[in-house]
């Protein structure tokens, strides 16, 4: 199935999951497959940020395409940029903010378990 750019949906979340500022989720795809709940480009302006939060029952992936990140990874923090990716398993948590001069684009996909 191709998705052409002009179909994509773009939403806008507000302090996703308790973070600062807003979120730009641009859906990749029009029909997600079996066990995947997500799968999009977010784009997290600097300063802003995803709150910290726990996956349950599913996986989510992240590849990080531009920008600069601070990851908190269960209790640990890095800083990720272009290039990095993390994956967050069922049980796990993370947060991710913007930290560079440049907006943080990321492609994110969660797959249920």
């Amino acid at each position: 199935m191709i998705t052409r750019k002009e179909e994509m949906t773009v939403s806008v979340k507000e302090r996703m999951r308790e973070g600062i500022g807003s979120a730009k989720l641009t859906a990749l795809t029009t029909a997600l497959p079996n066990h995947t709940r997500l799968f999009s480009t977010i784009t997290l302006e600097p300063g802003s940020s995803i709150g910290y939060h726990v996956h349950e029952n599913e996986t989510e992936l992240f590849y990080f395409v531009s920008g600069k990140a601070r990851v908190r990874d269960d209790e640990n923090t890095y800083e990720l940029s272009a290039g990095d990716s993390m994956s967050t398993g069922s049980g796990h948590g993370h947060a991710v903010e913007s930290i560079g001069d440049e907006p943080l684009v990321m492609v994110a996909c969660i797959v249920l378990d």
